[in-house]
């Protein structure tokens, strides 16, 4: 049988891009955005939009500004400013809502010729590639896409910059950041989206290799709390295979952290995860950028490319290794690939098309499932795992409730599951299979809490992961995935 993939790509080579876009844009009118104004003009009442404002008590997870959890289900948008025009944004936006993503990763100064090359409206950032002088025009299409993001639930995870910026390393730069100018164009990022749905990231895919990289990244944070007050939270986004941790972990500034542990199979970030949770003092911490959907692994086609198991794996991985949340990514959206651009390392698929590839539609399963349970009490725990949790695609992976009221444990090829059942509490258990392609869970039954216990999941091979789910019979939890 012939893969989704290789379907779409077939049908993309008749059906122009224009009707591909029009194949997935809501058959809803878009909504009337808010008049644009300056920053003053726009900052007048916060945002009923949930976004993660701030940590929790324990310092593990994420909650909103109501108080309640926010588990952060990211995407990965780096040229939604740069590349897209008002109309396929909506559809971008529109289709992303509807999959229960709640964060949007996206970049103001965009990597992919952002100095030098307009957006779709023909305005370009900045006067001069000054960081003092920010053209309105420009950040009035970025002021539209935030509000629009808004208005369907969703917050912006803002880049001020990508780190080709401050740190050529690689790339088309210039270099254009200094201390003293990073934080004017921070404080004016923070003043203009104060009262806005933002997460604010750092950074951008490059090391921090001497003091004054630290010193610019410290002072646009610096500014970002001048202008904003403190309203938002500040992470930041560190080259493959990195963690913010790794810099920033002891800065005031940093709120919680982010690794990004790269493009190819099977690589294990749940260490990565592993190692930043261990960090004192505890910062949440997550995974911003793991392998991609539709991305050619290590950057070679001949290699295969990364399907929709693989980013399910990097996932349930990293959450149950004690992400607060996750970032997906698809290798043909970040770059919003089309027939009319040149690819970036082998990109396939028009981005309209790429919007519906499996792995997408499934990461609202992980989400579901994480928020079906207690969230701040979550920790993981691999002596849950009876025996050897295996190593390479094999890994199974634990999570289980403090008290040791629930407990799933994700196996990536359906390799049976050893339970150390004394981990957890009550005197039975319900046992449940959650599909983390449906997002069904189907219970397996009830079953005294013994020492060990064994179960051995549905269907196996690439492609058939499960998550078994444990809970104490005495606890009223529902079925596992139920959207509350």
């Amino acid at each position: 049988m012939k893969s989704q993939n290789h379907r779409m790509r077939t049908r993309s080579a008749a059906v122009p891009f224009a009707a591909m876009l029009a194949l997935v844009a809501s058959p809803q009118s878009p909504a009337q955005a808010r008049p644009n104004g300056s920053g003053a003009e726009r900052a007048t009442a916060a945002t009923h939009t949930p976004y993660p404002a701030a940590v929790s008590a324990n310092r593990r997870f994420l909650i909103d500004q109501f108080g309640k959890p926010f588990f952060y289900l990211g995407d990965t948008a780096w040229e939604l400013f740069h590349r897209l025009s008002r109309q396929e944004a909506e559809t971008y936006l529109r289709d992303r809502a509807a999959q229960r993503f709640n964060v949007i990763q996206a970049v103001v100064l965009a990597e992919l010729g952002g100095l030098v090359e307009p957006n779709p409206q023909g305005n370009l950032p900045l006067e001069n590639n000054d960081p003092t002088r920010p053209l309105e025009p420009y950040f009035q299409d970025v002021d539209w896409v935030v509000d629009r993001a808004e208005a369907l639930g969703l917050a912006i995870g803002m880049l001020p910059t990508w780190g080709d910026k401050w740190n050529k390393k690689w790339g088309l730069g210039p270099e254009i950041f200094t201390p003293e100018n990073a934080r004017t164009y921070g404080r004016f990022l923070g003043a203009r989206y104060r009262d806005k749905p933002i997460v604010w990231i750092l950074g951008g895919d490059r090391p921090v290799e001497n003091q004054r990289h630290r010193e610019i990244i410290r002072a646009m944070a610096e500014g970002l709390r001048e202008g904003d007050g403190g309203r938002h939270l500040i992470s930041f986004h560190p080259t493959g295979q990195q963690s913010s941790a790794d810099f920033f972990h002891a800065e005031d500034w940093l709120d919680f952290n982010m690794c990004q542990t790269g493009h190819g199979f099977d690589h294990p970030n749940y260490n990565r995860i592993a190692t930043d949770y261990a960090r004192q003092p505890p910062k949440p911490c997550l995974d911003a950028e793991p392998g991609y959907e539709d991305h050619p692994a290590e950057f070679k086609a001949s290699n295969g490319y990364l399907d929709d198991s693989d980013v399910r794996k990097f996932a349930y991985w990293a959450v149950f290794a004690g992400a607060c949340g996750h970032t997906y990514g698809c290798h043909d959206i970040w770059q919003f690939y089309s027939p009319q651009r040149k690819p970036i390392s082998e990109a396939r698929t028009p981005w309209p098309e790429a919007l519906l590839l499996p792995g997408s539609r499934q990461m609202k399963h992980l989400r579901a499932l994480i928020e079906s349970r207690p969230m701040l009490d979550r920790i993981p725990d691999p002596q849950l795992i009876a025996g050897d949790p295996a190593t390479g695609g094999e890994h199974i992976q634990a999570t289980r409730a403090a008290d040791g009221a629930y407990a799933m444990i994700y196996t990536p090829l359906g390799r049976p599951i050893a339970i150390q059942s004394d981990r957890l509490s009550g005197n039975h258990l319900r046992a449940w299979w959650f599909n983390p392609r449906t997002g069904e869970a189907t219970r397996i039954g009830d079953f005294p809490r013994e020492e060990t216990r064994t179960f051995s999941p549905p269907s196996q091979g690439k492609g058939h992961d499960w998550v078994l789910v444990l809970d104490a019979t005495d606890r009223p939890f529902p079925t596992p995935g139920s959207i509350p």
